[in-house]
């Protein structure tokens, strides 16, 4: 039995830290695995991959700082994006190795960014080295499943979509080949942001996050190459709860870096497949919440926001007081499966705020 210390105690011992993203191209030096296959209709089964072919990234984690600035101009145009799926090798826990499907070699995907009005042109390729044919539901789609019956892409094809953005918020997207909830628990999703005409409120900073679920064979925490669990995933048992593809993501070189009296915005996915996201910030209170994503008036001074699985959020808040904040699912038990992170805070704590007299 493997013994496991608090995140927590990781967190403010300073022992966190996540290698630099870098592809290796050697092979992969674990045995062959077991993949989903499924059709139409199907739960998922397995059928064997020589796991040693696919390429391995030493880290799969998108970066929180990672997205698009908000939109400036004041009319409608065409926007084009382009995505690629890929399947790989990479860690998802110390120690622990599993196989991700991803949209540009990341979990999450690109933030893609747009404007209420523009037409969103997406190429999508589907990499030659791919197992399984892909497709995206974006959920700023007008227009049956999404886009994915137009988006369905075999391996080593290419194919475009274009839609009109309609209504402004924050939307998932995500693969929509069946086995459905097999494929975006892999890691096949991420958020499109579609700025409303006048623009968000401002912020100095913006940061996008998701949280994911994994099903692995063996039990969290247990090391070596992890096959993905269909059985447990129908049974609706993560043993991984983790944000932006990989335990302890959201620390070192990968934690929120704000400066004191910031007033920051933080775009929140989850990608699910079955758990609702309790996001809270310990120490702080979010001054806006945009509930489930959408531009209606925002709620103020909430402590916890919900985020169904599927769904998503903004938040804003100012950092007064200096430090390092730890976010995190509130469904606190989760904790221990990897779902949290690090907010950290440059500059000088104020005893007034918070003092030990």
């Amino acid at each position: 039995m493997s013994i496991r210390i608090s995140p927590l105690l990781w967190l403010f011992a300073g022992m966190l830290a996540s290698p630099a993203i870098a592809e290796d191209l050697h092979h992969h030096p674990h045995r062959s695995g077991h993949l989903p296959s499924v059709g139409p209709g199907e739960a998922p089964h397995f059928h064997e991959v020589d796991v040693d072919q696919l390429i391995r990234v030493d880290d799969i984690a998108k970066r929180p700082h990672d997205l698009p600035p908000p939109i400036q101009r004041k009319k409608s145009e065409t926007v084009k994006f382009k995505l690629e799926f890929r399947e790989l090798v990479s860690t998802l826990s110390p120690g622990t190795e599993y196989v991700f499907w991803t949209f540009d070699s990341t979990v999450p995907g690109p933030l893609l960014r747009a404007r209420v009005g523009d037409t969103v042109e997406l190429t999508l390729t589907n990499h030659a080295t791919s197992t399984h044919s892909h497709s995206i539901d974006l959920h700023a789609v007008t227009g049956p499943g999404g886009g994915s019956a137009l988006s369905e892409v075999k391996p080593g094809e290419t194919r475009t979509i274009a839609f009109k953005a309609l209504h402004s918020g924050v939307y998932l997207y995500h693969c929509a080949t069946p086995n459905v909830p097999s494929h975006i628990t892999n890691g096949l999703y991420g958020l499109i942001v579609i700025d409303p005409e006048d623009g968000w409120p401002q912020v100095d900073r913006e940061f996008y996050i998701m949280q994911g679920e994994f099903y692995t064979r063996g039990a969290v925490g247990e090391t070596g190459f992890q096959d993905f669990s269909p059985d447990k995933m129908m049974r609706e048992q993560p043993e991984y709860i983790v944000w932006n593809g990989r335990v302890q993501s959201l620390t070192g070189p990968g934690a929120l870096k704000v400066k004191q009296r910031e007033r920051i915005r933080i775009f929140v996915g989850n990608g699910g497949v079955a758990r609702v996201l309790n996001f809270h910030i310990i120490g702080e209170v979010f001054d806006r919440v945009y509930p489930e994503g959408a531009m209606s008036p925002p709620r103020h001074g909430v402590q916890t926001t919900l985020v169904p699985a599927g769904g998503a959020s903004a938040v804003e808040l100012t950092l007064e007081n200096a430090g390092d904040y730890v976010l995190l699912d509130h469904a606190i038990a989760r904790i221990d499966r990897g779902s949290y992170g690090l907010l950290t805070v440059e500059g000088a704590p104020i005893p007034s705020l918070l003092s030990s007299p």
